[in-house]
């Protein structure tokens, strides 16, 4: 009986398994992720590529100035602050004007006394002349009329010009901005004693920068007619291309290095300032060189890397090192790779 229900139970579920669908049929082919889809690769290779100078920059302010008092007394008052913007004959600072005030007052006291005095000593010559006409008075006394007024009038030219002198020093009381710009800093604080030639704040036009370098003279030769360059900053991430370059015609000879200006674009990124660090790629020529595209350079931290492609077909991450990134998207490779190699494109992006 016990066999006979064992064999009934082996011969139904055979029935059932083939009525049961495959699994292939049931569940349809999953498409691969994205990741493992072929990724675009390029080869490493020999090729002739422009040969550059990089040299050391700051950037710096083409328009810039440093205002400083004119007149002496205590700083009164700042109007700005470092940071504002300006416009150019805008009040910045604000110097103590009691003793231009003064000044001013006295030239115009002066002034007025002066005219007083010539308006005396013209109704003494016109006297002295009507005096001489009826014989009352010798040719002397007017010549001596006429020195007279000449030496008021005189005076009066002189009292109007130390009253001009006097009102131009109380505008000095007030200093103004030379030019459309940013502050850069302040150079003394409220309560100081301004002095003649004493610098009081600092302004720069952030719309016009420049990148200076100091290259030695062993290169000269070869950057000597450089119409282009390339300004890296490294710590803002950007490359741009320099609207002038500007090799100065004169050397240091303490240093034995020249002076290179290469003017930035208009367009720059958020934190190219006066005193920000730079590099100046000078080019000097051709050069043969191993590159790969800059795409495929994958960095992270101290490791600088990229997925080498084998015979095989497989990727794997190889420890490389590169040097500076061209303008055309190429890369030096210095170590780690040899042409022929192949590399894998995007993998540096797609890993961010």
């Amino acid at each position: 009986m016990i066999a006979t229900t064992a064999g009934v139970l082996l011969v139904a579920g055979a029935l059932a398994a083939t009525q049961l669908p495959r699994r292939d049929d049931a569940v349809p082919a999953a498409v691969p992720p994205a990741a493992a889809r072929p990724a675009a690769l390029a080869t490493v290779e020999m090729r002739d590529v422009a040969d550059v100078y990089a040299a050391d920059a700051v950037i710096e302010a083409v328009r810039a100035a440093t205002v400083s008092a004119q007149i002496s007394g205590n700083v009164t008052r700042y109007f700005v602050d470092a940071g504002d913007r300006v416009k150019r004959g805008q009040v910045l600072v604000r110097i103590d004007p009691r003793e231009t005030d003064a000044q001013v007052a006295g030239g115009a006291a002066a002034v007025a006394q002066a005219q007083a005095q010539l308006a005396q000593a013209k109704l003494n010559y016109d006297r002295t002349a009507k005096l001489l006409e009826d014989k009352f008075v010798s040719r002397a006394a007017l010549d001596k009329a006429d020195a007279d007024l000449k030496s008021a009038q005189a005076a009066l030219q002189m009292a109007d010009a130390n009253a001009t002198q006097a009102t131009t020093a109380r505008s000095f009381a007030e200093v103004r901005s030379p030019m459309d710009g940013v502050v850069t800093r302040r150079l003394a604080e409220l309560g100081e004693l301004a002095a003649p030639g004493k610098p009081l704040i600092e302004v720069h036009d952030p719309a016009a920068l420049r990148a200076v370098a100091s290259v030695p003279q062993f290169v000269l030769p070869r950057i000597a007619n450089a119409r282009t360059a390339e300004i890296v900053l490294p710590l803002l991430g950007a490359t741009l291309q320099a609207t002038r370059v500007t090799v100065l015609p004169a050397a240091d000879a303490r240093l034995l290095s020249t002076q290179v200006r290469a003017d930035l674009p208009a367009n720059l990124p958020p934190g190219a300032v006066p005193g920000t660090a730079a590099k100046v790629l000078l080019p000097t020529g051709t050069v043969r060189r191993l590159v790969m595209p800059a795409d495929a350079v994958l960095r992270r931290g101290e490791l600088t890397a990229a997925y080498v492609v084998g015979i095989d077909g497989r990727s794997q991450l190889r420890q490389i090192r590169v040097g500076e990134p061209s303008s055309v998207g190429l890369v030096e490779v210095l170590a780690g790779l040899d042409a022929g190699e192949r590399v894998e494109l995007g993998r540096a992006v797609a890993a961010r």
